[in-house]
Parts: C-alpha cells; sequence; structure tokens
C-alpha cells in the first residue's frame, strides 16, 4: 500500500516538470531583421517538437493551425513602445491518410471554409520535411518602408503558437488547460537606428 502511494505521488511530481520540459526545449533562434527599401523583413528559425497530442491527431487526419505574429514598435522614451506595424500569418498543417503526403497552406489571413483568399500551398511525403517547412521563416514582410523611421530605434515582437480555436470542437474541450497541447514561442529583438550618413 505505502509503495503505491510512493508510486502514485512520483508519477504526479514528475508530470508536471514532463510539461515544463516540453515547452523549455522550444525556442525561436535569432531574428534576422532585414532594413530595405521595400520594407523590414524577418527571418529566423524556430525549435520545437509538436507535442505528442498534437502530432497524433495530425497523424488521424485532423489540421493543425499555427500563427505567427509579428509587431514592431518604435521606441519612446516617455512611454511604452509605439505600435508601427504588425502581420500575421497563418499555417495549416494536415496529412492525407489516404496518399500518406503532408500538406502545409501559408495564408496571411485566417482559414475559411469558403476557400477564397491568397495561399501557398505545400506538399511533403515526410513529416519531417513539413515540420521543417513550418519552422523556417525567410524574408517575410513585417513592415512597410514608411512605417520604420531610419533615427529611431525599434523592437520586433516575434510569436509562434499553435490556434487552439481552430481544433475540432471535442478537442477544444479536451485541450483547455491541457499543458499537452501547449505550443507557444516568442522572441523579442531590437532593431537600431541606421547611423547618420
Amino acid at each position: 500500500m505505502v509503495c503505491a502511494c510512493l508510486w502514485l505521488l512520483g508519477c504526479c511530481l514528475a508530470a508536471p516538470h514532463a510539461a515544463v520540459a516540453q515547452t523549455a526545449a522550444a525556442e525561436v533562434g535569432e531574428l534576422q531583421l532585414e532594413r530595405t527599401e521595400d520594407g523590414l523583413y524577418l527571418g529566423t528559425t524556430l525549435q520545437f517538437d509538436l507535442p505528442d497530442l498534437v502530432e497524433d491527431a495530425l497523424y488521424k487526419g485532423i489540421p493543425m493551425v499555427f500563427v505567427a505574429d509579428a509587431q514592431v514598435l518604435r521606441d519612446r522614451w516617455y512611454w511604452s513602445g509605439r505600435l508601427v506595424a504588425e502581420a500575421t500569418r497563418y499555417l495549416r498543417l494536415s496529412y492525407q491518410p489516404l496518399t500518406r503526403r503532408w500538406r502545409l497552406s501559408i495564408s496571411a489571413v485566417p482559414f475559411s471554409n469558403s476557400g477564397l483568399g491568397v495561399m501557398l500551398v505545400q506538399k511533403f511525403d515526410d513529416y519531417a520535411d513539413a515540420l521543417s517547412a513550418i519552422q523556417r521563416f525567410a524574408r517575410w514582410k513585417i513592415a512597410e518602408p514608411d512605417a520604420i523611421k531610419a533615427d529611431a530605434v525599434h523592437t520586433v515582437d516575434f510569436r509562434f503558437r499553435l490556434d487552439m480555436s481552430q481544433l475540432p470542437r471535442p478537442l477544444q474541450i479536451g485541450a483547455v488547460g491541457s499543458a499537452s497541447w501547449n505550443l507557444l514561442v516568442s522572441r523579442s529583438q531590437r532593431l537600431p537606428a541606421e547611423p547618420a550618413k
């Protein structure tokens, strides 16, 4: 009886640490910010493994939607930063069990059942390749040139998350408050003022 109680206590204490370890391993690499005449571009690489429950749902044919947000704030000495630009990218990953292929759809607007809107669609034979495509951001335009002042310091806040609101209703109910469905990585980086010419 005592052994069973100790084993149960050990399992309860180990479970939260396992969830923390999984989220602690997720991170955003350095943000590569490129200021050009066309605007401000962001590039980065994410490092994470999808939670087991998310991966299992994918293999059962349930699509997962991820959201990447980038905010550009102009620093102000007298108050918090002023939001000058914002960009959002939606990524939907799905698995087709019949063809055993992965499909990644990328859009600047939320996905809807109407099928309207411009999006990029990529297909992959391998799960690792599809996940790698989600984790790479290259030359993503996050601000127009007139939004960025050359003589001001800006801060770029980047966030990537699993959109729980896009899950089927039964999964939403089970996922509320569960660390097993959590995926959120973020990073902030300063964009210094351009040197005077």
